[in-house]
């Protein structure tokens, strides 16, 4: 797997400004937490259609994805790859894809690593080992994110939030992880520090807006 180029993401984020901004009204918080330099890893909660592309769009660097590889089909495969986005089988990642990843950090770019692994309850409640590998990898601080209002209306494609109503992104303060981690205890407890922390994160969130109905 080829790494994906700078110019796409650019270009990505570009596009997913101007869609999203003109269909929704969106709020950005805490961008600053974002390192304006160096490799950093957004972390997300997931639990609407449109968050890929909203993070796209408000991160104040542009950004890669991984994102599953049932969306690299057709016209929004070749799409998705043109604007620097990574396809990930969530059951079988392989060697090219962890190297294309570790090379977007190793490359000082901004990787997006969604801790549940799918999209879903949106609480962190489940986090695979996957974000924590490549924080301890790359030695790349990690960047909480929260998304409120993203499925305020259900998590069908139905569910999608109504034109103009207000999407919320959240970045939380960046978590440094111990450095030289290679075991699978070491995996497992930088594990746990990701989620206590995406954890109290997204309750801070929840605490300045009314939960989302489920």
């Amino acid at each position: 797997m080829t790494l994906p180029t700078r110019r796409g993401a650019a270009a990505g984020r570009w596009i997913a400004t101007g869609l999203l901004r003109t269909l929704w009204s969106v709020r950005v918080d805490g961008a600053d937490h974002v390192p304006a330099h160096g490799p950093v890893i957004l972390a997300p909660n997931h639990a609407g259609f449109i968050d890929a592309p909203l993070l796209m769009a408000t991160s104040p660097r542009p950004v890669h994805t991984l994102a599953k590889r049932e969306l690299f089909r057709g016209p929004m495969g070749w799409l998705l790859r043109g604007v620097g986005q990574i396809p990930l089988d969530r059951d079988d990642p392989g060697r090219g894809l962890l190297k294309a990843g570790v090379g977007v950090l190793d490359d000082g770019r901004v990787l997006v690593v969604f801790p549940e692994g799918t999209r879903g309850s949106g609480d962190f409640s489940e986090l695979r080992t996957g974000l924590a590998w490549f924080a301890l990898r790359s030695g790349a601080p990690v960047v909480p994110v929260v998304f409120s209002g993203t499925s305020s209306r259900g998590r069908t494609l139905g569910g999608m939030p109504g034109l103009r109503s207000r999407l919320d992104v959240v970045f939380g303060p960046p978590v440094h992880l111990p450095s030289g981690g290679r075991t699978r205890a070491a995996l497992d407890a930088a594990t746990d520090q990701l989620r206590e922390a995406l954890v109290a994160h997204r309750q801070a969130v929840a605490d300045t807006r009314p939960e989302e109905p489920t």
